[in-house]
């Protein structure tokens, strides 16, 4: 190899070798006459063919005859740039006042283009086209310019720019879409653009095109502006106006569910959802007007379409409105099965055998029906309250929500661990105590002392009734009757039944009816008593005992009462 990195061969150096002749500053040729190297003579490098072998080396004689061809065309090349450059020193030299100084005009007869003894001034032959300028390529850099050609590079352009004069340009605002007149396409835009298209004749561009851009965006800022308006006065209705509302107290019918703790805002859109008010802030303005507004219950309703916001509470705070079931404290399973059957409209004793058949299926809890003489299950979980029974609905359906209701209010107690405590077999037990103290107590203030009365009853040594609670209200559970006088004791014993309390001793099998709240409150805690009797004198007035003796006393006291009442 050479000592610049090439091995012989035909192919040439590279122009960019440090030895390849000089390019002068900038990339220009020395000037005419001048050495490039500051007067200095060239040195030069002849041709050496020891450093390749013989002297017949057939590639150094090829070189040779391929620089000789080569310094012959830079000869033409140069002749020919040294008339362009004579008749540019002529017009510069008219310029020169305009330009004072910066390009030596007239004194320095260098040729920027080239120089004939410049052998890397050119192309290198077997690099291009051979005899080619260097500049005159469409690779290469375009020559320097004299000053009065010379124009300001142009500044880097941004993005932001680049958009700006994208949208300028676009035909949306310009118009021009590359149509003329006939709706026929101009000349290819990409010969436009090189300023290369053909010439237009008698055509022009339809302007019109910006009118069109104009209105559209307007209509679109028009329609913008206008959808503000209206959301804004919505809500200024909503916030400030009155809310719109029908008038008069409507007519037809509708019914309507209020679900459990619904507040005055989503009882108002179930109204307006039913078509009964017209806006639900038409009915949470007439509801927060009245007194009562805010204490409308849950519940189904009968109401009618096209109410205004007044009547429709004025109406749903009458209970005449409300068509719910309400079961009292204390009633027994028969009379809400009857209930139900009436307001669902099905024949008398569906509910009834529906209880029956699907009691397992209806969500008791894991201690309900612990024993087998026990007559309904669902006894004492069908808890009082009111709830939403209409037509259509399904009886399964309603009793679920009852026992859901129940298990919900019990759920609230350990009565595991209650019934331990009052020394009693089960839960269940819990709920049959509270079942005899409200069928037991007449009144709410009684229940705790009726309640202690059960307990003392209970105790299997006690003198007065060992162990036997002989209620009569377990008597009429049995024959569903509600008779105050039964008849003789000794009568009574002789029914056999195991909720007859004057023949077993302890509880019957399971609750008597279905206790509220404050029975089943006194039944975990009963008050402290030595009472094994009471009687109730009066409606403020129930009196107790410790002994039989005394507890006839008090007997002969009620029926002289009964007798002043006349009943």
């Amino acid at each position: 190899m050479t000592e610049y990195g090439r091995g012989p061969g035909s192919e040439p150096w590279h122009p960019e070798d440090p030895l390849y002749g000089d390019q002068g500053w900038g990339g220009q040729q020395a000037a005419a006459g001048e050495t490039p190297y500051g007067g200095q003579p060239q040195q030069q490098y002849p041709q050496q063919p020891q450093q390749y072998g013989a002297q017949n080396d057939p590639y150094q004689q090829q070189y040779n005859e391929q620089q000789q061809r080569y310094n012959q065309q830079q000869q033409q090349q140069y002749n020919q740039q040294q008339q362009q450059q004579q008749q540019y020193n002529q017009q510069q030299q008219q310029q020169q006042q305009q330009y004072n100084g910066g390009w030596d005009t007239g004194e320095q007869a260098a040729m920027p283009y080239g120089n004939p003894a410049d052998t890397y001034g050119g192309q290198q032959p077997g690099y291009g086209d051979q005899g080619g300028d260097y500049y005159a390529t469409p690779e290469a850099y375009p020559p320097p310019q004299p000053p009065g050609r010379r124009r300001p590079e142009p500044e880097p352009t941004t993005d932001w720019d680049a958009e700006a004069a994208q949208e300028e340009t676009h035909p949306f605002f310009t118009g021009d879409d590359g149509r003329d007149d006939d709706g026929e396409y101009d000349d290819d835009p990409r010969e436009t653009r090189r300023g290369g298209g053909r010439e237009r004749r008698g055509k022009t561009k339809k302007k019109s095109r910006n009118g069109c851009a104009c209105l559209v965006v307007a209509l679109v800022l028009a329609g913008g502006v206008g959808g503000v308006g209206y959301f804004g006065y919505q809500f200024w209705q909503g916030r400030f106006g009155e809310a719109e509302d029908f008038k008069g107290a409507g007519s037809g019918s509708a019914q309507v569910e209020i679900p459990k703790g619904a507040g005055l805002g989503e009882i108002g859109g179930i109204l307006k959802e039913a078509g009964v008010v017209k806006s639900t802030g038409a009915f949470v303005s007439a509801a927060n007007n009245d007194p009562k507004g805010k204490s409308i219950q849950a519940g189904i309703y009968l109401l009618k379409k096209g109410m205004s916001g007044a009547s429709a509470v004025e109406l749903m705070l009458n209970p005449a409105s409300r068509n719910n079931l309400i079961i009292p404290e204390g009633k027994r399973n028969v009379w809400v099965y009857e209930q139900i059957d009436k307001r669902l409209e099905i024949k008398a004793g569906t509910t009834k055998a529906a209880a029956k058949a699907n009691a397992k299926r209806l969500g008791l809890p894991d201690w309900a029906a612990d024993n087998r003489q026990i007559k309904d299950p669902l006894e004492g979980f069908l808890f009082p309250a009111s709830y939403p029974v209409a037509k259509g609905m399904k009886p399964e359906a309603v009793l679920q929500r009852m026992v859901a209701r129940a298990n919900e209010e019990f759920g609230k107690t350990d009565l595991k661990a209650e019934a331990r405590r009052l020394g009693l077999g089960s839960p269940l037990q819990v709920l049959t105590v509270a079942s005899l103290v409200q069928a037991e107590g007449k009144y709410k203030h009684d229940f705790d002392k009726v309640s202690r009365v059960v307990y003392n009853r209970l105790k299997p040594n006690n003198a007065e009734t060992v162990g036997r609670l002989e209620f009569d209200s377990t008597i009429n559970y049995i024959k569903s009757d509600s008779r105050l006088d039964l008849g003789a004791v000794d009568n009574l014993r002789k029914i056999k039944d195991p909720y007859n309390t004057y023949d077993i001793k302890g509880l019957p099998p399971g609750p008597i009816g279905n206790p509220g709240q404050s029975a089943f409150s006194s039944a975990l805690k009963p008050a402290s008593g030595p009472w094994y009797y009471f009687v109730s004198i009066t409606e403020d007035k129930t009196l107790f005992a410790v002994t039989n003796e005394e507890h006839e006393r008090n007997r002969r006291k009620y029926e002289a009462e009964q007798e002043k009442s006349g009943q």
